[in-house]
């Protein structure tokens, strides 16, 4: 069965990922092409104590401009942003918010405040995205999501490195696909770029089980 792309540009996409995550988010990345009509947030569990260069990491592939969120900033299309380590980022309206609020599922950042912030703001333009990881943070923002109108996608338990999360939000939200990367990429470009009749661009439709 292949999801109804609906009349409706998905171009906010959020992306959440713990375990297992970094490798899964360089393949996603590298999927997408350097002018996507689409924003794009990531949450990856991290540790608070310990500078990296994640952008950098997660980006070496990506024709995307990958970078670390910053308080205030707009969230344009075109670009990729990661959440920094011990905040959480939010979004409310067209800015990055981030805030050192209580930790969710033991962690800061979580994935469900972005989830739950795009899916407020956004409504049926948001895509949420959830990836290898233990745990079942980013679940409720998935429903968050679905509610507002908007879609979402796990990615495939049999390919993730560490299944619960994606397996938890198959059993937990209905989600309207169940993907390998390589596909969610595919289906991430689709939903961005809207159907064809809007955009003279054929989508590529992802399919669900």
């Amino acid at each position: 069965m292949t999801p109804n792309l609906g009349h409706t540009r998905r171009d906010i996409i959020v992306i959440g990922a713990s375990a297992g995550g970094v490798e899964t988010l360089i393949e996603l990345l590298a999927g997408l092409p350097g002018d996507l009509p689409a924003a794009v947030g990531i949450v990856l569990h991290r540790s608070p104590f310990f500078e990296s260069k994640l952008p950098q990491v997660l980006g070496r592939r990506s024709d995307l401009r990958v970078i670390e969120a910053a308080d205030g900033q707009r969230f344009d299309a075109s670009c990729a942003y990661v959440a920094p380590r011990d905040v959480h980022t939010v979004l409310e309206g067209d800015r990055i918010v981030l805030n050192r609020g209580p930790k969710e599922h033991r962690t800061r950042p979580a994935i469900d405040p972005l989830f739950r912030t795009a899916a407020r703001h956004y409504g049926p333009r948001v895509v949420g995205v959830l990836l290898s990881g233990r745990g079942a943070d980013g679940v409720s923002g998935l429903i968050a999501i679905k509610a507002a109108g908007g879609m979402s996608i796990a990615q495939d338990p049999a390919e993730a490195k560490h299944p619960t999360m994606p397996s938890t939000a198959i059993v937990k939200d209905d989600v309207d696909a169940v993907l390998p990367v390589a596909e969610i990429a595919e289906a991430l470009v689709a939903l961005a770029y809207g159907p064809s009749s809007e955009t003279g661009v054929s989508p590529r439709s992802p399919t669900a089980r």
